[in-house]
């Protein structure tokens, strides 16, 4: 039966890793280690094999890299540990974390490999050695039949989010890839669900594994108001500095990454005349304890923080955090809110998500169980709105207190002198008053024709467009009707002994597109046909041509495109998307049709 643990760890020193190693982490703000890191890092670095049950974002990306991490010898140049992922998007985010950690770790290197990846480039980072590999199986396959990626001396493998590749159909591949592996490899397979087929895999190639389960429980306080705001075109600082200009807020509390960022940014907020100050572990204590009592009394407005500078700080006046930078894991992102809405007091968070971070985001969504709205930013026209209330609300509050005797007369002599009236007098010593950060702000640049991208066909655009629009939780195509599909041809078929879950899981993988948006797939004996939301990009579909099932490029195109297509295929004209989720081929009658 598998362990479930609560144990808590103090922090990470506690757990046999390198000074090294510890130092990184402080770097990234870590600090106490979550459930799954406390109990996985010690068996990990023990050197046996385990098997994880963890929902994404429990923070088990630093339980498997920070333990091969202290085992790797620098000086071995073939790859040392291996770590599987469902979609390339997951690799890279793993392959940025192992960079994270190894900061102090000179001449560490790392690299990502999936389908869509100029192939030249992964030989000559393969031929110039690498410690760890973080890659897709299909582009891994593809390696090994090449012969250029040499697992001889490797130390670790990791299976992450193993139920997800089995969904898209890699579970031939990870075999294919287990079985090309060294015998006396550690393995660690983690999945969030256990069915029967991984647990078949984790009996085949497991070797008395320690069982670890975590559940994941948290949620986040239904006082608090989540936004987040999906970075493009303006950069953050833009986008940060417009949104404290519009928002009424009391004191901020703005989180950051690192120790190095939180005194930029507030040196760079500090220029553009707001109240802000670095709260880090850098600082001695005496100066941590004032920058707090400041925030507390209003001295200041916000406090750029690392997560670590932030454990324990409970200050009321904190009514809105702000995510400059997504946190690594799912459980800091809800200690970092868990800032505001307290005590019954009503709090806003918003979370600064670049478009190749959205499955953070969506794991973050998944960990609460709460959906994050998404905002956009402050326009033109609001921030001159804001602006001018505040300039005549400062008027007004002179008009009102002050003696204006002496300038009444300057005034009126201006008047006489210059053959003026008082509004124009006025509107000259408004323009003096707020010339260094006038109330106009400069027009906004007209925006460009966006150019058709994977993140544009992924999320669509307004309700007249035909991309693909983000379906949350819903659990099929039905649930939208009114997408329109497209009929495509790859060069694969019965002849090559292709399935439709090898198809679904190639184009999803590649595509980055979830496996509910592929439509109805047929099998011919040379080639197969499948139907995709229309409005594919072209440098996407160059991406997939080079895509490989059974070791073939699919080379896929538009059917309006292809001369080959089989007499029986309908029109390429719009379609709507099939009702079931599970991909359906041809009955062997249909298969034995000769292609045209």
């Amino acid at each position: 039966m598998p362990e479930d643990t609560n144990d808590s760890v103090d922090n990470f020193a506690d757990l046999n890793l390198p000074g090294y190693i510890l130092k990184a982490l402080s770097h990234v703000g870590y600090e106490t280690p979550s459930p799954i890191q406390a109990a996985t890092i010690p068996a990990l670095i023990k050197g046996g094999d385990l098997l994880g049950m963890a929902q994404t974002g429990t923070g088990k990306t630093a339980a498997f890299a920070l333990p091969i991490l202290a085992n790797i010898d620098l000086k071995q140049t073939k790859p040392q540990a291996l770590v599987l992922c469902p979609t390339r998007e997951l690799a890279l985010q793993v392959a940025e974390a192992f960079q994270a950690y190894a900061s102090e770790m000179k001449g560490f290197h790392v690299m990502p490999i999936y389908g869509g990846h100029d192939m030249r480039a992964q030989l000559r980072g393969l031929q110039r050695g690498v410690h760890v590999i973080v890659g897709t199986p299909g582009r891994l396959l593809d390696h090994l039949d090449r012969r250029s990626l040499d697992l001889s001396q490797l130390k670790t493998l990791v299976l992450d989010e193993a139920d997800e590749m089995l969904r898209m159909g890699f579970n031939e591949d990870v075999e294919a890839i287990l079985d090309k592996t060294p015998g006396d490899r550690q393995i660690a397979l983690f999945s969030a669900t256990m069915p029967p087929p991984i647990r078949r895999v984790a009996d085949k190639y497991l070797k008395k594994p320690t069982e670890i389960r975590i559940e994941s429980a948290v949620a986040t306080n239904e006082n608090i108001e989540q936004h987040y705001w999906l970075v493009s075109g303006t950069n953050k600082l833009e986008a940060l500095t417009r949104i404290l200009e519009v928002e009424e807020f009391d004191g901020m509390l703005i989180f950051v990454r690192t120790k190095t960022a939180t005194a930029d940014l507030s040196e760079k907020l500090n220029a553009r005349g707001f109240s802000a100050a670095p709260l880090n572990g850098d600082m001695n204590q005496a100066l941590r304890q004032r920058t707090v009592e400041q925030l507390k009394n209003g001295q200041l407005d916000m406090v750029i923080a690392t997560d670590v500078a932030a454990r324990g700080l409970d200050v009321d006046r904190i009514s809105h955090v702000l995510n400059y930078d997504i946190p690594y894991d799912d459980e800091a992102y809800v200690h970092r809110i868990g800032r505001t809405g307290r005590a019954g007091r009503k709090g806003k968070a918003i979370l600064f998500v670049a478009p190749r971070e959205r499955r953070m985001l969506r794991s973050i969504e998944n960990t609460t169980r709460q959906k994050i709205t998404q905002m956009h930013l402050p326009s033109r026209d609001d921030l001159i709105d804001r602006r001018a209330a505040i300039f005549k609300s400062s008027v007004a509050e002179a008009l009102n207190n002050e003696d204006k005797s002496f300038f009444q007369r300057i005034v009126g002599e201006l008047c006489h002198e210059q053959e003026a009236s008082p509004e124009d007098i006025a509107a000259a010593l408004a323009y003096l008053l707020q010339k260094d950060r006038p109330l106009l702000p400069p027009k906004d640049k007209p925006k460009k024709p966006e150019k058709p991208t994977k993140e544009l066909w992924e999320r669509g655009k307004d309700s007249d467009d035909k991309g693909i629009p983000n379906l949350g939780n819903a659990q099929s195509l039905r649930d939208y009707p009114e997408i329109v599909m497209e009929r495509f041809r790859i060069a694969v078929g019965h002849n090559d002994e292709v399935t439709p879950r090898e198809i679904v899981g190639a184009i999803a993988n590649e595509a980055d597109i979830d496996g509910r948006y592929i439509g109805h797939i047929k099998i011919y004996d040379a080639f197969s046909t499948v139907d995709l939301p229309a409005g594919m990009p072209n440098d996407l579909l160059s991406e997939l041509k080079k895509t490989r099932v059974k070791q073939r490029p699919i080379n896929i195109e538009r059917v309006a495109a292809s001369s080959n297509t089989a007499n029986n295929d309908a029109p390429n004209r719009p379609r709507k998307p099939r009702k079931d989720r599970k991909p359906r081929h041809t009955s062997d009658a249909k298969r034995k049709r000769k292609d045209s």
